[in-house]
């Protein structure tokens, strides 16, 4: 499983951001049943992805996310590079989409 950072405030997503060159941010909240079914799937895909730092925030604490990310649903994940966004994904999350999309962003870069 991919080792992640718990982000607790819209100051830490934006340290997290602005530190690592791609950035991953997953979006949940607390009583999201499929928020909690597809993140052990993106932990596990990301794994093979060493390049990206993985940030996890919960909605729920952190409620500047949906205003300042233009977060509408949960889960919510996006990758940014340089704190630019590559690709978002929401909701309904197909793996096999997300990691079609992780393999264009990287070799992209």
């Amino acid at each position: 499983m991919k080792e992640y950072t718990q982000l607790t405030s819209i100051e830490m997503v934006r340290e997290f951001t602005r530190d690592n060159q791609l950035s991953f941010i997953y979006i949940s909240r607390e009583n999201c049943s499929v928020c909690h079914a597809v993140w052990p799937k993106v932990q596990e895909l990301l794994s093979d992805y060493p390049q990206i730092q993985v940030g996890k925030v919960d909605a729920d604490e952190v409620k500047e996310i949906a205003g300042e990310y233009l977060v509408f649903t949960v889960p919510t994940m996006f990758l940014l590079l340089e704190q630019k966004e590559l690709f978002r994904e929401s909701r309904f999350i197909r793996i096999d989409q997300l990691k079609q999309n992780l393999e264009r962003a990287i070799l992209d870069i």
